[in-house]
């Protein structure tokens, strides 16, 4: 709720007035205040009676007849004694060099407030109301109106003199009158009646709603809100009248013009005062109310509501209780309402004051905001308006919005505020890191402060991590691995974490840091030995990124140990960088390390560590059996003796049997599968993959007493050696397992052959006739003879070659078939026939 309050001694009649704050969070739409300076000397000896407003200046009328012209801060800049008694009405032109006055005495004078032109009339009542012509500095324009018993209509005639006629007279004194272009509005006792000046007709009679109430106590308050648009504010009803054209074939014997109320509602109080606001209304309303103490109705403040009007009520936007001087004194007639209409300015006139309401700007909304604690929208207030406010800064509304955080204990938040607010004011985030620092929340801020464009001291970056490294490691580490570490002076940094060190020389955190540290610092041989102590993931990562491959010579077990497939893959990918020799000398205590990196090695290539290829044999029989028969086949520089070698001294059958068989010992080798292996199937396959007559032979002859390797034989040999040969063999009454099934086995391996034996002679039979049939096709065909109508006689072939029979050698045999020389010569065959043409 609005007040307009002044800071000054008030006297005993207004102890009662108390500035009421609206506890609502619902913005008010208007801002108060009081006019003073030569307002407030004005109304210390007199009091206010009427006023009117122009863009200019304020005209203000009093009860000891007197009419002072003031600006808008109510200085008075000229003063008019105009009458010893109350002055009722003043009226202005619209350019504001004109004024008329009438007051409670019958006195009426209209003058130019910067030229000698002047009327006085006194009258032998009292004149309430004066209007001149909106336009009346025009020399055709001027007129004004009276209002008393009678309304008079003055105009300038012949020899400058005023000509009066009545428009109106005979429904009780004139009390209020409106002058907007070319029509006039008045109230009377009876009603509301609008006059066409251009016409001279009245057009409309609007009757009052509540005839109960006294004119002069009530009286009736007329507004224009265009030049076609009447506001009428009367007792607690409100009408809005448009003044619309008549069409021409309803004329007749009425006027051009009527009037059509559009808007029509009630109000909870009575009207004092109306003025339009855009398409809403502003109302200024007398209040009465019944006295807690007492029980006896009372003058409360008045209020000014903006409405929304609608055809049949209206839609309250907002309002406010006001708190004037002397308002328990006051009647509705004592309460005026007058509007600027250029600057949205409305002055609220009583008799002991006068308060001046307006729209509420930008500043003001962002005062709301800051005076409800609400600084997030009234931040957001002031950037979409920064260019229009004048009264605030967006960077002290920012700074009041992580004050009021930080009292009320969202530090994480206040914090995060100061990245949007603080920008890059190096000093105002030193300030605020300070003032964190003696809450103790330097960790709040610490995620948020900046750390380029701009860079604080060292020292702030300095005194954050201090503060973490005395209570929390891993917040420490965070923020060194998040920090550039330009930002502080890292010889410092690494001095405390030492000290920390030494107190508990294995925490992992500490150690992890400290190596970090140490890279930023470019002190990498130290960040390294660290890195491997704790076997660290980033290890690698570090070497790679700066090139420390010369500082890890003498570390290979180390990093072996730590990962031994990342470290041999490293060290493979930079062989120009540490050699291969030198990696094998690192290991060469640690077997089976160093058998991992030559198995990589021979991996990726299996000619560049030819050298230690007999030392692998050794290797990979003690640390990798799986692969080493693998190795033995692919490698092309593996000595095979020293290989047979150890593979018999450690009894590996399998290798054996392959190094055997590479030197050409297939025998032995055989020999060794059956005896050593008992394995008739692979038996039968190593015989397959030699494919040696001798060896089949050897093999039946060591499986004739074995009835199970007989089965075997008779289910694989089938197809490789006659199976009669074997089963002639068998001595007569062995038992053989499975023997049935595997003589089926074999008739069904015979059966199969013979039917792909005549499936093939089918396919060839056929083949050969269609071939023949094709040849002779060919032979069939006709063969052009370019020179056949010669007399000699000319012989074709069937292969085209042409001879003159003269020219082919004479044949020995019996046949007299002959041959193209040309294509035995390329060993045609028979498709070079002769074909004899004589002629």
């Amino acid at each position: 709720m609005a007040e307009a309050a002044e800071k000054e001694t008030r006297s005993n009649e207004e102890s009662t007035d108390e500035s009421e704050e609206d506890e609502s969070e619902e913005e008010p739409k208007l801002k108060y205040e009081r006019l003073s300076n030569g307002v407030t000397e004005i109304l210390q000896k007199d009091a206010a009676s009427c006023m009117t407003v122009h863009e200019k200046f304020l005209a203000l009328g009093t009860h000891y007849g007197k009419v002072y012209l003031l600006d808008v801060q109510g200085n008075i800049t000229q003063k008019f004694d105009v009458s010893p008694v109350k002055i009722n009405q003043i009226s202005l032109d619209e350019s504001g060099e004109h004024m008329g006055v009438c007051s409670e005495d019958g006195k009426v004078q209209v003058f130019g407030l910067y030229s000698a032109e002047e009327f006085h009339e006194t009258f032998d009542c009292p004149i309430k109301i004066v209007a001149v012509h909106p336009h009346f500095v025009r020399s055709h324009f001027k007129q004004f109106v009276t209002g008393g018993k009678k309304l008079l209509l003055y105009e300038r005639g012949w020899m400058n003199r005023w000509k009066p006629s009545v428009l109106h007279e005979g429904e009780g004194n004139i009390r209020n009158v409106k002058w907007r272009g070319h029509l006039i509005a008045w109230a009377n006792n009876m009603g509301v009646k609008i006059l066409d000046m251009i016409s001279k007709q009245r057009i409309t009679n609007v009757p009052r709603d509540d005839i109960s109430l006294r004119p002069d106590m009530y009286p009736c308050s007329l507004c224009w809100k265009d030049n076609l648009t009447l506001i009428i504010g009367w007792g607690n009803s409100v009408k809005i009248c448009s003044v619309k054209e008549r069409h021409a074939s309803e004329m007749r014997d009425l006027p051009n013009r009527y009037v059509e109320i559009v808007f029509q509602f009630d109000t909870e109080f009575y009207i004092s005062g109306l003025a339009p606001l855009c398409d809403q209304l502003v109302i200024l309303s007398y209040v009465k109310e019944i006295s807690e103490k007492t029980e006896v109705e009372c003058c409360a403040r008045p209020r000014l509501d903006i409405v929304q009007p609608l055809p049949e009520s209206c839609e309250e936007i907002s309002s406010d209780a006001l708190t004037v001087r002397g308002f328990q004194e006051n009647e509705c007639r004592d309460y005026h309402l007058e509007y600027s209409e250029g600057e949205s300015l409305f002055y609220i006139i009583s008799p002991r004051d006068v308060v001046v309401a307006k729209e509420r700007d930008q500043d003001d909304h962002i005062d709301w905001l800051l005076e409800k604690k609400k600084y997030e929208e009234a931040l957001m207030a002031a950037e979409i308006s920064q260019k229009t406010i004048k009264k605030h800064k967006i960077l002290d509304i920012g700074l009041a919005y992580i004050n009021h955080l930080v009292e009320k204990g969202e530090h994480d938040l206040a914090a995060r505020k100061c990245q949007k607010i603080l920008g890059k004011n190096t000093e105002l985030w030193e300030f605020e890191v300070y003032k964190f620092k003696e809450i103790g929340q330097l960790k709040a801020i610490s995620r948020y402060l900046p750390r380029r464009d701009p860079v604080l001291k060292p020292l702030i970056y300095e005194m954050v991590l201090h503060e973490f490294l005395e209570s929390d490691y891993e917040g420490f580490a965070t923020l060194i691995k998040e920090w550039p570490g330009d930002l502080y002076n890292n010889t410092i940094i690494v001095q405390a974490v030492v000290d920390h060190l030494k107190k508990d020389p294995q925490n992992r955190t500490l150690l992890r840091t400290l190596a970090e540290l140490y890279t930023y610092d470019q002190r990498y041989g130290r960040a390294l030995e660290i890195y491997l102590t704790l076997r660290h993931k980033d290890v690698f990562q570090l070497i790679h990124k700066h090139n420390l491959f010369s500082s890890i010579k003498d570390k290979i077990v180390l990093l072996m140990d730590f990962d031994s497939e990342k470290a041999v893959d490293m060290l493979l990918d930079n062989e120009d960088k540490i050699s291969i020799d030198r990696v094998v000398e690192e290991l060469e205590n640690r077997p089976e390390l160093q058998h991992v990196y030559l198995h990589k090695l021979f991996k990726r290539d299996h000619h560049k560590g030819q050298r230690y290829h007999e030392k692998q044999i050794s290797l990979y029989a003690e640390y990798d059996r799986p692969n080493l028969l693998p190795f033995l086949r692919d490698s092309t520089h593996c000595p095979l003796e020293k290989a047979l070698e150890i593979c018999q001294q450690r009894n590996f059958v399998e290798e054996t049997v392959y190094l055997l068989s590479r030197m050409g010992n297939s025998r032995s080798a055989l020999k060794m599968i059956m005896e050593e292996l008992q394995d008739v199937d692979k038996a039968i396959e190593f015989a397959k993959e030699q494919d040696d007559g001798e060896l089949w032979e050897d093999l039946i002859l060591y499986s004739i007493d074995k009835p199970p390797f007989i089965t075997g034989l008779l289910n694989n040999i089938g197809t490789h050696v006659d199976p009669i040969l074997l089963i002639h063999r068998i001595k007569e009454g062995m038992e053989i397992p499975n023997l049935r099934d595997s003589l089926v086995k074999i008739l069904q391996d015979y059966n199969l052959q013979i039917l792909l034996r005549e499936g093939c002679k089918k396919i060839l039979v056929a083949d050969s006739l269609s071939l023949l049939k094709k040849m002779h096709r060919t032979q069939m065909k006709g063969v052009l003879v370019d020179d056949a109508s010669k007399s000699f006689n000319v012989v074709v072939f069937h292969c085209r070659h042409m001879f003159h029979k003269e020219c082919l050698p004479v044949s020995n045999t019996v046949s007299s078939v002959q041959f193209c020389n040309i294509c035995s010569a390329k060993h045609r065959g028979p498709g070079s026939a002769i074909l004899e043409m004589k002629k």
